[in-house]
């Protein structure tokens, strides 16, 4: 594994098309004709050549893996028409092969674009390639057996977080002011708060389902974006709303800014299985209380009603998927093999094949997870808590080439927070503190909604990121 002898904060930001602006922002100029939609291309793609040797972020561009030079989706009308931005390789863009980050088959090319590629192109990006993940999204750190990981642009010694991790490397860097992830149980909320970004896990059916989640026995995917501005998630989301409205959630159109409206928020300093969260962690979301609380709003501690049993239960649902992957794994390639699926992947596998009789009693209360959860809400609009239990930890401390049991162990004591939204299907969101580590990383604090809340958890993203600023790469 390559390492740097100094690390260093890695980013693009400078005097172009794209400038400082988010994707409003820059979708904005291209409105107004001071920039072109081939302009903004251009300068992304000599972002990416700027940032991607020193981070490995990108997975293939949008003519091949070899160069940045080929021509880019024609962007149209939309929100975003013109904003250069990257899919994330598990989800199908027609040309591009789909790897999801393994090295188990030969990815081929996708005949057509995903559900979802098909929102996300009905807001008018440009998309100029495609973003690397850990193996099929299992991780909560883009690393591998064999390859580079994804860095840290923070510090390069650190992860980005997963498994959105090769996105967020390029939102936090400059590369691209918006990108696309998804969330299984925290893929877009662990390296938004990683590298200090927005990223908002929508209630179930808000966007539109993966193939893979139609065909779970409980959906825990959702797509969505991460940015670098609250504004930036709003808009996406209300264009994803244009595209198809969710007809069993409540609309959230347009939200552009906090509400005058004082709520009630809970909070957690450490996570019901047992995990407690690390001194870091601790203080930003404590900062964070007393910002609410200058603000006006009334903020309390609260427990999370959950089932003793959840995270074994989630565990044995995560190595379900690795086994069904394992079964089903000739449909994404005919040299498809599970023995050269990494140490994580196999560990789940495992696992799982010792544990397969306990399948419906998981499903059953991972189903009945809702009820509890929804009672910690009660007399509650939202309730704050930790992204993760402890704070971005050095490339290795998760590798797939640490032993299972080891890895495993410390996995759960730093997803300790996100999973129960994905079962439960309720909407949440992180957002930088305003705390960062002794070496400078970002710190992300998480609220979460009742399902369908999304304009509550917008609206006090938009406050906190008004009251303080959020810190900005190029600044440090």
């Amino acid at each position: 594994m390559t390492t740097f002898d100094e690390p260093t904060i890695v980013h693009a930001f400078r005097d172009d098309a794209l400038g400082e602006h988010d994707a409003v922002g820059l979708a904005a100029a291209i409105r107004r004709g001071e920039v072109s939609p081939a302009e903004a291309a251009r300068d992304a793609r000599e972002r990416v050549r700027t940032v991607d040797a020193r981070l490995g972020a990108v997975q293939v561009h949008v003519d091949g893996p070899a160069h940045l030079d080929g021509p880019a989706h024609a962007a149209g009308a939309g929100a975003f028409a013109g904003v250069p931005t990257f899919v994330k390789d598990n989800t199908d863009y027609q040309g591009l092969p789909t790897g999801h980050g393994s090295a188990s088959f030969r990815p081929r090319a996708a005949k057509q674009h995903a559900p979802f590629t098909r929102q996300l192109l009905s807001s008018g990006v440009t998309v100029l390639g495609k973003t690397r993940l850990p193996e099929f999204g299992f991780s909560p750190t883009t690393e591998y057996d064999g390859a580079e990981p994804v860095r840290n642009p923070w510090h390069t010694d650190y992860s980005a977080g997963g498994s959105s991790g090769g996105s967020a490397a390029l939102v936090a860097a400059g590369a691209v002011p918006i990108a696309h992830a998804n969330d299984g149980g925290g893929s877009i909320r662990i390296p938004a708060a990683c590298c200090g970004l927005v990223g908002l896990k929508p209630s179930r059916g808000r966007v539109v389902a993966s193939a893979l989640g139609r065909q779970l026995p409980l959906d825990i995917i959702s797509d969505g974006v991460v940015s670098r501005s609250v504004r930036d998630a709003a808009a996406f989301l209300a264009a994803a709303e244009t595209y198809r409205r969710s007809p069993g959630l409540p609309p959230v159109g347009l939200v552009e800014g906090p509400s005058a409206r004082r709520l009630r928020i809970g909070f957690v300093l450490d996570s019901p299985n047992g995990v407690h969260s690390d001194a870091s962690t601790r203080a930003a979301v404590k900062d964070t209380v007393a910002t609410l609380e200058r603000l006006g709003h009334t903020v309390e501690p609260v427990e999370l009603g959950m089932d003793p049993s959840f995270t074994d239960d989630f565990l044995t649902y995560w190595g379900m998927l690795s086994f069904l992957l394992g079964v089903t794994g000739r449909t994404l390639g005919t040299d498809f093999d599970r023995h050269r699926m990494d140490g994580l992947s196999r560990g789940l596998r495992e696992e799982y094949v010792r544990n397969w009789r306990r399948t419906p009693g998981v499903l059953r209360r991972l189903k009945r997870t809702k009820e509890a959860y929804a009672a910690s809400f009660r007399g509650l609009d939202l309730v704050m808590s930790p992204v993760l239990a402890h704070t971005t930890p050095p490339i290795g401390h998760l590798s797939p080439t640490v032993p299972y049991a080891k890895l495993i162990e410390r996995i759960l004591a730093y997803v300790a927070f996100t999973p129960v939204d994905n079962v439960v299907g309720t909407p949440s969101i992180s957002v930088p503190s305003a705390s960062a580590t002794p070496d400078g990383l970002p710190v992300g604090v998480m609220f979460a909604a009742r399902p369908g809340g999304e304009r509550k958890l917008l609206e006090i993203a938009f406050e906190l990121e008004a009251d303080r600023p959020f810190r900005r790469i190029q600044d440090q």
